[in-house]
């Protein structure tokens, strides 16, 4: 294998890893956020559904990877340079990892873009560019897709929520009750205080709002009504998880498979195990701002907002649009906190910044280094 050849693959295998990192929580947020599940479940459970479909993608990802190797937005000279395929990784998978480190959910897909863009034009120059491609390939999908979540949330869930109350489904919140130690005496030796006993004592606690999880009471065809609630929730992070999975994976792939660096199996198997490393060691502050720092949610909101990801999500991928997971996630998840009332528009507000300077960050990125490697 040539040092070109090797130095694809390694920048590859770190865009994927970002895009782990930054993307793989998306999909079980509001697992976490509802209180449906722990972090570390609600993790291990995306990394699952997550690799499966990337290696789904095998089948049905063809139409995705000739979108991201560049055809139709570059020269083919262009794309045949490894030059332009290394700085496009590079500068992809340095712009999500910084905004991994500061807790930001920023679109993989927007940073290729970017990239994309800076690396054709330090390569081929301005002349090269298919600008009517660009626009109708890329930027019209990103930008209404966050916007088609947001309206479905806000029609949807007010419907959802009409249709529970018609079906007497009640809510409860939860108080804690259990028991605490309680330090019945004191004994002080030589100047310092110490417990001489203690005894468990009865202990009320009432959580703050975002501590108390409320939850649904009744059944529904002789079913527990939360119970079921529980399943279908878990069964739709699963599929948004396997979505994104199906989604983003021939995206990052088709860098090393247009290079020949890999063949098509091998190239998104690779991905997909960088996908999944990424998403285990460094997801974590993005999870945070996805699952608690948008909007309080409860269960059924929270279900409300993956299935609408999912719906979009998958329609896409069936068409071969490149919409972004993060984009329309994130976009349920700020109509069910404008319907709620529970939205932090501080927060929503730094992330359409993130949102907006992606890709003219990852352009640079990717320009300097086709610039140095030329």
């Amino acid at each position: 294998m040539s040092t070109s050849m090797l130095f694809i693959l390694l920048a590859v295998f770190w865009l994927a890893y970002a895009n782990g990192a930054n993307d793989n929580f998306k999909g079980v947020a509001t697992l976490f956020g509802s209180g449906t599940s722990n972090y570390r479940h609600a993790l291990w459970w995306a990394t699952g559904t997550t690799f499966l479909g990337s290696l789904t993608a095998l089948a049905l990802g063809t139409m995705l990877i000739n979108t991201f190797s560049g055809k139709g937005l570059v020269p083919e000279a262009t794309i045949a340079n490894p030059a332009f395929l290394i700085a496009v990784a590079i500068g992809a998978a340095v712009t999500v990892l910084l905004a991994t480190h500061f807790g930001f959910p920023i679109s993989t897909t927007h940073g290729l873009l970017g990239a994309l863009l800076g690396a054709g034009l330090a390569v081929h120059g301005s002349g090269g560019i298919n600008l009517t491609g660009l626009k109708s390939m890329f930027l019209l999908p990103l930008v209404t897709s966050p916007l088609l979540a947001l309206g479905f949330a806000i029609i949807i869930y007010p419907v959802a929520h009409r249709l529970r109350l018609t079906m007497a489904i009640t809510q409860e919140t939860c108080v804690c009750i259990g028991e605490e130690v309680q330090v019945i005496a004191i004994e002080t030796f030589r100047g310092q205080a110490t417990a001489s006993a203690v005894e468990l004592a009865p202990s009320l606690a009432v959580g703050t709002e975002r501590e108390c999880f409320q939850r649904y009471a009744g059944t529904l065809a002789g079913v527990n009504v939360q119970t079921a609630l529980d399943r279908l929730h878990y069964l739709s992070a699963g599929a948004v998880s396997f979505a994104r999975g199906l989604n983003d994976t021939p995206k990052i792939a088709a860098l090393m498979i247009t290079a020949q660096a890999l063949k098509l199996p091998s190239g998104l198997i690779l991905t997909a195990v960088a996908i999944a490393v990424g998403g285990l060691i460094s997801a974590r502050r993005v999870a945070e701002t996805m699952s608690h720092r948008i909007t309080l949610m409860n269960h059924g909101q929270g279900l409300t907002a993956n299935l609408i990801t999912l719906a979009l999500v998958i329609f896409a991928s069936k068409l071969g649009v490149p919409v972004s997971t993060t984009h329309v996630s994130c976009g349920a998840l700020f109509g069910i906190g404008a319907v709620n009332g529970q939205a932090n528009w501080r927060m929503i507000g730094t992330i359409l910044l993130a949102w907006v300077t992606t890709l003219p960050i990852a352009a640079m990125l990717a320009a300097i280094v086709a610039i140095a490697i030329k």
